[in-house]
């Protein structure tokens, strides 16, 4: 079921997605066999990232989380959780999908321990599997964005 939802600051990006993340731990039911994953789509300066600040706080995780545009993929433990490990991908490098499988992104994706959340998911699609949790972040002013959330039914 769609929602939507508009933060008028950074501070209130961030806040979402620590409050998204623990309704997550409290009501997640992941996938059989794979991790949950949850893509996010948006232009430069959305929010992508703040979002995903603030989710890992509300997970639990203790270390600062940058972007990982340059790096593309990083890793994070979480604590006193069923899920053990954050993965933060960041796709807007990807010129194709199998550069991330090379860094192995079905491994990643096979454990259902692990929660991973991907930005510019649009660049994979190929790659992922039905079923995610998406999100979409809608640039509105300097300030203000307007958050979709979803679940993206991959169609064949």
């Amino acid at each position: 079921m769609e929602k939507i939802f508009r933060t008028k600051s950074f501070l209130e990006t961030k806040a979402l997605g620590r409050k998204m993340a623990k309704e997550f731990l409290m009501s997640c039911k992941n996938p059989k066999n794979r991790a949950v994953i949850i893509g996010l789509k948006g232009d430069l300066g959305g929010g992508k990232t703040t979002f995903v600040q603030g989710f890992a706080k509300g997970l639990g995780v203790k270390e600062k989380i940058l972007s990982p545009t340059f790096v593309i993929l990083k890793k994070f433990k979480i604590q006193n959780s069923k899920f053990k490990i954050l993965f933060h991908i960041d796709c807007y490098r990807i010129h194709n999908s199998q550069e991330l499988l090379d860094l192995g992104f079905k491994e990643i994706i096979s454990d259902p321990k692990n929660i991973v959340v991907i930005e510019w998911i649009d660049r994979i699609r190929k790659i992922i599997p039905k079923d995610i949790i998406f999100l979409k972040f809608n640039f509105v002013n300097i300030n203000t964005r307007k958050i979709i959330t979803d679940t993206w039914i991959k169609k064949d």
